[in-house]
């Protein structure tokens, strides 16, 4: 069976249940339910489009490579 499937019967399945066993259900997942809807602050939401925005505007990105390419050089700087 598909996930697809198995998700759409597992959604239907829960629609349909009686209160006890949603219950039951939701007490097994509470924990990774509660760390999937985190609520973020507008601080940090803030903090992480400012990448976007400084990219958006002209500036200058570097690639992943380049960026451990620097931070090699760095670090062997700092191993002397």
């Amino acid at each position: 069976m598909k996930m697809l499937t198995k998700r759409e019967k597992l959604h239907q399945f829960i629609d349909n249940a009686e209160e006890k066993r949603v219950k039951a259900i939701y007490d097994l997942s509470e924990d990774e339910i509660e760390e999937m809807q985190q609520e973020y602050s507008e601080e940090f939401k803030a903090e992480l489009d400012k990448p976007i925005e400084y990219s958006q505007s002209g500036g200058k990105m570097v690639s992943p490579r380049e960026m451990g390419m620097r931070l090699g050089k760095i670090r062997q700087k700092m191993a002397k």
